[in-house]
């Protein structure tokens, strides 16, 4: 059918949801409307759809959720006997809708679903997945994009997203499903009333709690500390949890942003719901100069990244990046583990290879294990796995990437920015006992380690046009790599496809062992590099940089530099 058959079908058909109608009915007249709803599917990509709330095939709404989640269920169906899956959602708009549609589905299936009662974290999910004895679960968000954005996530009976292997098994099954008619499904409250459908209990999410506060290393230390915090949730999921954990181990001086307190998938205060972004900080940045706190938390909405602040000498709030946050992280967990005797026999700690290398030195130091993986949180809960199946959990110490997510501990598979808020804040705590501020403590690492520099930029790639523009520029790049980039030679260039880094000079050829992945880094003179990906979620392609200078000045200049030039070289 063509997009113009699929919208006269949409209209006809599309009757379970209001809304739909109503925005069918709005665009009737408009062509590039109607293209732009229905020249594709929504894409199920490895770690399952994300896209616009609306009507059509390319948007997410009640029929592309149902159409998703019966080939989850056949795939589960054929794989598993007596089969569960655990579900949540966040804040954002038709969250909750769209995981009754989920379960509802999965109940027609007869598989067992599993929900939560009301909004909660993605790491939440994970934690259900496995204490309930899952074989898959469903995260119905789309973490820190705009409020028009949302999402479907799957996860395996491991706590992580699922494999590329059992995506493109559930992907298969899909696509044999469809639009119309093609989905079981049932009442959710008459599936509910048969016990087909259980709200999680209390208990469970008791225990997670339990779980992220053994994660403490110096817990006993921060009742005492007088640590006083701002926090927002950004109107997300992170409200709740957030604040028991924190209140667990004794920070009773935590002033929540009013305006961001409550679940709000409209995001009215910050339109970007990300704290990697100043923009979204600012109604916390304004409340600090009031309550004067040592640190601005800020979790996103599906609260599975946290961003912070600290004030400097002169009492303005100053924000760290993922990368500092999970290397002072590091840092302070293998300085006070080995302190105390508790640091595990050939401890390990995961990155991926977008995040800084300053680890690599603090990990040489406290004889730790460091792992490198691919982009995206499930490589890294990949790695537990590994470990977890020789009976070694317990070696893992950390993990982290530089889009603000970290996990110690291994009783979930995902980032999980409720730990990390209580090890930011402990390890704030503990600090400041010592009389040091995280300002001070960030200064002592470059000192040690070297002044790193990391940015990312990413250039957006809208609509049709925009995806075909990704492949061209990934093309270019491989066919005719940059001999160097921002006046510095590039040496080496590895290339995630091929599975293989090629010498600039010499021409040699050494392979990559991770698995294949649309990315290719550039290593330049003087210690920098550049890395390139095509977002796996969103129509954007990301460009990361590093440098190492004299001075931070220093480093920050060849940064720019860097960028700049790599951004003429890109045709942006």
């Amino acid at each position: 059918m063509n997009e113009m058959e699929l919208y006269k079908l949409w209209c006809e058909k599309a009757t379970d949801d209001p809304d739909l109608q109503t925005e069918l009915k709005a665009i009737e007249n408009d062509a590039d409307a109607i293209q732009d709803r229905f020249y594709r599917d929504l894409e199920f990509g490895t770690g399952g759809l994300r896209g616009v709330i609306g009507a059509g095939t390319y948007r997410l709404n009640v029929y592309t959720i149902r159409r998703a989640t019966q080939g989850l269920a056949d795939y589960v169906n054929e794989a598993f006997t007596d089969a569960a899956v655990a579900i949540s959602y966040d804040s954002r708009i038709k969250s909750d809708v769209f995981a009754k549609e989920a379960a509802a589905v999965l109940a027609a299936n007869g598989i067992k679903a599993y929900i939560y009662s009301e909004l909660m974290p993605t790491p939440c999910l994970s934690w259900a997945v496995r204490e309930l004895g899952c074989k898959a679960g469903i995260m119905v968000t789309a973490s820190h994009n705009p409020a028009k954005y949302n999402g479907y996530k799957v996860y395996g009976a491991d706590g992580c997203q699922i494999t590329l292997d059992a995506a493109n098994a559930v992907i298969g099954k899909i696509n044999s499903v469809e639009m119309f008619g093609g989905a079981k499904t049932m009442s959710f409250d008459e599936a509910l009333a048969q016990g087909r459908i259980e709200y999680i209990k209390q208990e469970v999410i008791d225990k997670y709690l339990d779980k992220v506060a053994e994660q403490g290393v110096h817990t006993d230390l921060v009742a005492s500390s007088g640590l006083k915090v701002v926090y927002t949730p950004l109107n997300g999921t992170g409200n709740k949890p957030v604040r028991a954990i924190l209140k667990k181990i004794g920070i009773s001086e935590v002033t929540v942003v009013p305006e961001q307190e409550l679940p709000d998938g409209n995001f009215p205060t910050c339109p970007f719901p990300n704290p990697e972004i100043k923009e979204a900080l600012a109604k916390g940045l304004e409340l600090c100069k009031t309550v004067k706190p040592d640190l601005l938390l800020a979790t996103d909405p599906d609260c599975d990244r946290v961003g912070i602040a600290v004030p400097d000498p002169e009492g303005n709030y100053v924000l760290f990046s993922g990368n500092e946050v999970g290397a002072m992280l590091l840092k302070y967990i293998c300085q006070e583990r080995t302190a105390l005797g508790t640091m595990p026999e050939r401890p390990v700690a995961v990155k991926t290879i977008v995040t800084t290398d300053i680890c690599k030195k603090i990990a040489a130091e406290y004889g730790v294990e460091l792992r490198e993986v691919l982009t995206g949180f499930k490589f890294i809960g990949e790695q537990i796995g590994f470990l977890e199946a020789d009976n070694e959990a317990d070696r893992y110490i950390f993990g982290f990437e530089e889009s603000y997510g970290y996990l110690a501990g291994s009783y979930v598979r995902d980032k999980d920015a409720v730990v990390g808020s209580m090890l930011i804040c402990e390890m704030a705590a503990f600090y400041r006992t010592k009389g040091i501020s995280l300002l001070q403590a960030r200064e002592a690492m470059y000192k040690e380690y070297g002044n790193y520099v990391h940015t990312q930029a990413s250039f957006q790639c809208e609509g049709a046009s925009g995806m075909e523009r990704m492949k061209e520029i990934m093309t270019g790049l491989r066919a005719a790599p940059p001999a160097a980039i921002g006046g510095l030679k590039v040496e080496s260039v590895a290339d995630y496809v091929a599975s293989e880094e090629t010498d600039m000079t010499t021409g040699a050829k050494t392979a990559l062992t991770l698995p294949k992945s649309d990315v290719l880094a550039f290593k330049l003179e003087q210690g920098a590099s550049v890395i390139i990906r095509p977002s796996g979620t969103e129509p954007k392609i990301k460009a990361y940089y590093t440098t190492i200078g004299e001075s931070r000045e220093a480093a920050a200049a060849l940064e720019q530099t860097i960028a700049a030039d790599f951004k003429a070289i890109l045709g942006f």
